[in-house]
């Protein structure tokens, strides 16, 4: 049956191929200025495995027309679109998180966006090697691009919802037993502590803070005097709260302190601030190399909470330091709380 004019074109294609016929449309011509010639300008809608799938997606683009190039733009191509956009406003924290989740997402990487479905993602989750607090930040990154392909009518539908990874709660293939320093590290530690990285991880150990947290850290918001510093950026909002200067490390942010005219706590020796990668990948993994430790800095966090729970620190008093939900409301800090928080990081 011969198309009505304009209407496009579905034929076979030479030679063996798993989609072998191809489906095309004219939308206008253009003058060839070397040949005075006029050229039709054909754009592929795609491929076809037979021509009556070629004649319905033909059917399809002439009811609905839509931009081929969004037809064909892969999960990376997406990928690199929104992250453009939305890492300009995100923190050095979100974003190598989103990164790291980007990676854990590679065989997607060169798939069709908009021809994922549901299976396809969970079939990624059912099969991946990764924790469990991996694939939450895979989910999260999948519906973050979902968004933004609905906001510009890339996709109709949002399938990261029907993502399942509830039953891999307790899957997590990376957890330490080395989540923690070990005492015998921690001394290891203290018998460096003139290397001024080695210095950062007792920060980090003898505080519970987030690296994210001490990377931000401003000298303005540092009380040395007073003991604590004030975290005002954090992941969460119990994460906003004064954190107490333990007397051992003391000396550490003294220094750090009065290094350079830095306006960050913890910088590089130019004093421009540190990126989490740069310090992560540069500074922090080499230290753990060269003293025979596999730990990552959130380590660091977790060997704070576990020495304040050895000390028989109240829990109430852990949270505060740490920035876990609390019924307490930690922007009404007094002066008896500052105390009471420096006097419990000093028990450890």
């Amino acid at each position: 049956m011969r198309l009505p004019n304009g209407y496009g074109s579905v034929y076979k294609l030479s030679g063996k191929r798993r989609k072998p016929f191809i489906v095309k449309k004219t939308l206008g011509y253009h003058v060839d200025h070397e040949t005075g010639r006029s050229v039709r300008d054909d754009i592929i809608i795609g491929y076809a495995e037979t021509k009556a799938e070629g004649l319905q997606m033909l059917a399809s683009y002439n009811d609905n027309p839509y931009d081929v190039k969004t037809s064909k733009m892969t999960f990376k191509d997406l990928y690199e679109e929104w992250s453009e956009r939305a890492f300009k406003t995100a923190s050095e924290a979100t974003i190598s998180a989103d990164r790291a989740a980007f990676n854990a997402c590679a065989p997607l990487h060169d798939k069709i966006f908009i021809d994922l479905k549901a299976k396809d993602f969970q079939y990624l989750f059912d099969t991946t090697d990764k924790n469990h607090p991996t694939m939450r930040k895979m989910k999260i990154l999948i519906s973050k691009m979902y968004k933004y392909a609905m906001k510009y009518d890339y996709v109709s539908k949002d399938y990261s919802q029907y993502i399942d990874i509830s039953q891999y709660k307790d899957k997590n293939p990376n957890q330490y037993d080395r989540q923690k320093f070990t005492e015998e590290e921690v001394m290891k530690l203290w018998e460096h502590q003139d290397n001024p990285i080695c210095q950062t991880a007792l920060m980090l150990i003898y505080s519970g803070v987030r690296i994210g947290e001490l990377l931000d850290l401003k000298k303005e918001d540092v009380h040395l005097e007073e003991r604590y510093f004030d975290v005002v950026s954090s992941k969460t909002q119990n994460g906003i709260r004064k954190v107490p200067i333990a007397e051992k490390v003391y000396p550490f942010y003294k220094s750090w302190f009065e290094d350079t005219d830095s306006e960050y706590l913890i910088h590089r020796s130019n004093g421009e601030k540190f990126k989490y990668d740069n310090y992560h990948k540069k500074r922090f993994q080499p230290l753990m190399e060269q003293l025979g430790m596999d730990h990552t800095p959130h380590c660091c966090r977790y060997t704070c909470s576990s020495m304040m729970h050895k000390a028989e620190i109240r829990e109430t008093i852990r949270k505060k330091i740490l920035g876990h939900s609390q019924d307490l409301i930690n922007d009404t800090y007094t002066q008896l709380d500052i105390d009471e928080i420096v006097n419990a990081i000093n028990l450890i």
